[in-house]
């Protein structure tokens, strides 16, 4: 099986629109107005040509940002920006509102550009930012994109996995409260994340024998017990089973101590219990340039490492490094999957 549509050296990348009273809009145009966008992939923007064009007013956009309208992914332009319009009503905007409109058009675009991503019509999705709560729904009940795209990959399992070009951190348990983190600290949970996060490094990322260091669940890393059990009980004993079979794994390590001394610096991967332990060094260190991956799914999923950054809406301020590497992240890793899942 190939999730590669053309035979042309160009993937095609499928992007959501996110909430458009977020900052998705803005930095999908801001990324897309670089023209040499397109000597890599073809986009097409699941959407609506409306929002985009008074977006465009909004932000006094006077650079070529020139979309080929279709009505669905069969009638992509190679050669062009392109949009799909989901919906054909023109909704008024309102940067930096919670709409419920606006959740029901996120959803829209979504569904449309995941049939279009399993039907093997594009090559893999970037996803700009969601409104967790406006989005709820009887089609989606779910913390996340994660969560959705796992389920409709129909895999059991996947791993939030932050990365760039310095670091990439795998979170063991990801959106959910944190007392609820120490009893999903098993050794079934820890071993499929390691699982999935060492098929990612080989297959996604090229790397032929990852180094992948494991953080503690408890300060200190447990300090022998004295601050916790977990490190004994289940993660040091899964690491010295793992790595009779062969892996490349050490720790458990303290987080605190562990950034701070730039321990990541030598690793492939660090696998982090929850997901703030993981998260805010991440975006300490590469808040501008991070980008959130899934992994384990038979498809390409990223999208930035921020939020609907309400605040700064329709301002045209929003930064938007953190979605272009997103896309070209998607773009990469899709062409490191070629060789692998072609026929």
């Amino acid at each position: 099986m190939t999730y590669l549509t053309n035979t042309a050296e160009k993937p095609v990348i499928g992007i959501t629109l996110g909430d458009y009273n977020g900052i998705g809009p803005e930095i999908i145009l801001k990324t897309l107005v670089d023209h040499r966008i397109l000597k890599i992939c073809t986009p097409v923007v699941y959407g609506s040509y409306k929002i985009f064009a008074k977006y465009k007013k909004l932000m006094d956009l006077h650079e070529d940002v020139s979309f080929f309208s279709i009505k669905n992914i069969d009638a992509l332009n190679l050669k062009k920006l392109n949009i799909i319009t989901c919906w054909e009503e023109d909704l008024e905007i309102a940067p930096g509102s919670v709409t419920e409109q606006a959740g029901k058009c996120s959803l829209i675009s979504i569904e449309r550009a995941t049939a279009d991503l399993i039907a093997q019509k594009i090559d893999a999705v970037v996803t700009a930012p969601i409104n967790k709560n406006n989005i709820q729904s009887a089609e989606f009940k779910f913390p996340g994109h994660t969560e959705y795209f796992t389920k409709k990959a129909g895999v059991n399992d996947s791993l939030m996995l932050l990365i760039s070009d310095q670091l990439r951190v795998g979170v063991a348990t990801g959106h959910i409260p944190l007392g609820e983190v120490k009893n999903n600290i098993t050794r079934e949970r820890l071993f499929s994340k390691l699982n999935l996060f060492y098929k990612s490094l080989k297959s996604d990322f090229g790397i032929a024998k990852p180094r992948i260091a494991i953080l503690g669940l408890n300060p200190h890393a447990g300090e022998n017990g004295l601050l916790g059990k977990e490190e004994q009980e289940i993660i040091i004993p899964l690491i010295e089973e793992l790595k009779q079979k062969g892996a490349l794994l050490f720790g458990p390590f303290p987080a605190d101590g562990f950034f701070g001394m730039h321990q990541y610096k030598k690793f492939d991967g660090v696998l982090a219990m929850y997901h703030d332990q993981g998260l805010i060094p991440f975006k300490t260190i590469a808040f501008d340039t991070g980008v959130n991956y899934t992994a384990g799914l038979p498809f390409v999923r990223t999208s930035p490492d921020h939020g609907t950054a309400y605040e700064v809406a329709g301002k045209n301020s929003a930064n938007e490094s953190s979605f272009r590497e997103a896309l070209f992240a998607a773009t990469d890793i899709v062409k490191f999957r070629k060789p692998v899942l072609a026929h």
